[in-house]
Formats: structure tokens, sequence, C-alpha cells
């Protein structure tokens, strides 16, 4: 029986960002669980989402392309594990092929500061330190925290 290193955490496959999105908890939830917000939103600038297939509930998934700035396309599929409004969104994320593996599991945490503020904590986990160190070394870090400001402007907050 093989071992998946998706099964256990560990520091130096892990990608973390963080950020505080002047919104309710709910709200910002909201927006990462309705199909008609998170399509409108999500992906990093100039970059274009083109969902080909959506269904977000626990064992759901949402397919999509994105479309960066030179024309490139990349198939993506997110399988949804679990989700607990309106604190944890819980995916596997890959490209747009079953058992990619590539894909990498991604938590999501909405926590509400005591201002109504909430503070989202994405964690994504990679398979390997030599692919966190690509995603890394490509500008993963960035392009998320370009998705989580064009979250923020579509919640009218950023």
């Amino acid at each position: 029986m093989s071992h998946d290193p998706r099964a256990t955490w560990a520091l130096d496959r892990e990608v973390v960002l963080c950020r505080v999105i002047a919104a309710p908890r709910a709200r910002v939830f909201e927006a990462f669980t309705d199909p008609g917000q998170i399509t409108r939103w999500f992906g990093p600038e100039g970059f274009t989402t083109e969902t080909l297939e959506i269904d977000i509930r626990e064992g759901g998934r949402w397919r999509f392309v994105y479309t960066g700035p030179d024309g490139t396309r990349w198939d993506n599929r997110m399988v949804f594990l679990r989700i607990e409004a309106p604190r944890l969104l819980e995916m596997e994320h890959g490209s747009d092929i079953d058992d990619d593996p590539a894909r990498f599991h991604t938590t999501i945490t909405f926590d509400e500061q005591g201002d109504g503020k909430c503070v989202l904590t994405m964690r994504q986990l990679l398979p390997t330190k030599e692919q966190r160190e690509t995603v890394i070394g490509f500008g993963a870090v960035e392009l998320g925290y370009q998705t989580l400001d064009k979250l923020a402007r579509h919640l009218g907050v950023g």
C-alpha cells in the first residue's frame, strides 16, 4: 500500500496565505460558496475564469479554466471535501484530470474578529517539497494574494 503524502501535514510542503477582510465572516464565506459569486471574482489579476461545472457541496466539484493575460489556459478541478458554514472549507485542487498526482489539499478557515472583520487563512498542502518550491517560484503566493484582493473588492471592502 503506497503512502499518500497529502495525508500528513508538513511545513516544507505548505503555502499559507492570510488576509483580514473588512466584512462579516458569513459574507466572506458566502462569497466562496455561492456559485454566482465565486465565478465573478476568483483568480489572479488579469486572469479570466470560465466555469465548466460547479456544484459547491461536500463531494461536489468545480471544473474551470483559467486563461492568463498571455492567453495560456489551465484546466482546473476542485473537489469539495468538507464545508462547515461559516467557518471552514476543505478541498482538493488540481488540473481537470482524475487522480492528478500534482493536486493539492486546501483548507480555508474564516475567523471573525471582535470588530466584525474576517480573518481568512488559506493553507495549501502540496504533494512534495519540490512542488511547493516550484509554485512559490512561479509566483503562486503573489497570485494568491491578488485573488484575495479581488475577493475584497467583490465584497466592496478592498
